[in-house]
This record gives structure tokens, sequence and C-alpha cells, in this order.
């Protein structure tokens, strides 16, 4: 049987936003995601998301967002050690579609420009195919990746280690594999960022998406 997809738009507003908007000006939400496995797009599941905003180069951590999600399915000892999430958190824990609905709804009532993560495709591609398997397309989705602003600031780095970023770039350093903590820790890190970039006399929307332009940005398939 054919099913039609239906399309599910983030609620982000960059393309609402002129390019010469100050970045102080600007919110963002940086988030994080943890899941079964790496194999998001087949047989690994979601099983939490955590968000904060950043406003006027501030980390709102009194604003987090915190959702487990159940996955219909088992999750390894090997998940549960790395990450503490236990499959007794998310028995009674909201599916997929109603959790990322809540995100969407969070997203929105921060009148935000993007969204922010660390090595952030992985965190897209999470979401699109739990949406996928639910008949849904992902539109109007924009993310900007710490990475890529790591590698215009100081391009000789060449880690991927949320945590070693943090370090070295002298931020703060929240639980690490819990999708609330990492939220955190690359909030600060983008925070961080975002005034070195300032710093270097960049101050506007346009100049920091040209700054961050990624191939690997938003993921199609």
């Amino acid at each position: 049987m054919f099913y039609l997809k239906k399309n599910i738009q983030c609620p982000i507003s960059y393309n609402k936003i002129p390019l010469s908007t100050p970045l102080e000006d600007l919110s963002f939400i940086v988030f994080d995601t943890e899941t079964t496995g790496f194999q998001v797009a087949t047989t690994d599941r979601l099983i939490e998301i955590g968000a904060v905003p950043l406003k006027g180069f501030n980390v709102q951590e009194e604003n987090t967002f915190q959702t487990y999600v159940n996955p219909k399915r088992q999750i390894s000892r090997e998940i549960t050690e790395l990450t503490s999430i236990t499959n007794e958190k998310v028995v009674g824990a909201p599916l997929s579609f109603e959790a990322i609905t809540s995100f969407f709804d969070y997203i929105q009532s921060w009148e935000t420009v993007c969204l922010v993560g660390h090595y952030v495709s992985f965190d897209t591609l999470v979401l699109k195919s739990e949406l996928k398997r639910e008949k849904f397309n992902l539109k109007n989705l924009f993310t900007i990746d710490t990475l890529d602003l790591i590698g215009f600031l100081a391009p000789s780095f060449d880690m991927r280690d949320l945590e070693r970023y943090a370090m070295a770039f002298g931020t703060r350093i929240y639980d690490r594999h819990s999708a609330k903590g990492d939220a955190l820790t690359t909030a600060y890190l983008f925070q961080e960022l975002l005034l070195q970039f300032r710093d270097r006399g960049f101050k506007t929307l346009g100049e920091l998406m040209k700054a961050t332009d990624s191939q690997v940005r938003t993921l199609q398939f």
C-alpha cells in the first residue's frame, strides 16, 4: 500500500529574519539527542532529547527542555552504561512523534533563528528518521554546527569530542552522554565561540551563516 507523506515544519525563523540582524538580538536553541545506537536511519531509535536556549550571548540555563522517549525496543546494557538511560526510564515516556512535537513547541516559544548542535548532522538525522517512520517529511530545518564555527575560528583544531573542545575553550562541562547535559555543554561552548566571533569583528546573522556554511548541515534523504 502506498502512503503519501505529509510535511512537518521545524518552527525556526532564519528565513524571516534579515541577514543584517545583530547576533545579540538572536535566539538559538542548542540541542542534543541520545539513541539506542548509531544506526538511526534503520534499526536504532531516539531515547532522549535535551535542549537549552541561548539569547543575547547568554545561556538560559533555567529554561532547559528534556524528555525521554519510548523507543518501543529494548535498550542495550552498553547504552544504559553509557547514558544512564534504562528501560524503566523510557517505558512511560512519550513516543517519538509526541516527543518531537513537544520539542518543536518549545522551539517555537523562543522565536528561534535556528538549531545548534555539536556534530549536529547526526541529531538532525535522528529527528528526520523518527518522523520518516511516522510518514512525515521534516521541512524548514536550518542548523549551525559548533564544529563548523570552530573550524572557522581555529582551523588547526582537529578533534570531534565535545568534552575536549569544551576543555580547550575553557567552558563548562555537564553530564556526558545525557542529552540535557551535552546540550548545556554545547551551549556554553557555542556562547564562547560566538563571543570570539564577535571579537573578530563579525556582528550579524549573515556573517555567522557564511562562516558556518556546511554541506552536511541539513541532510536530505
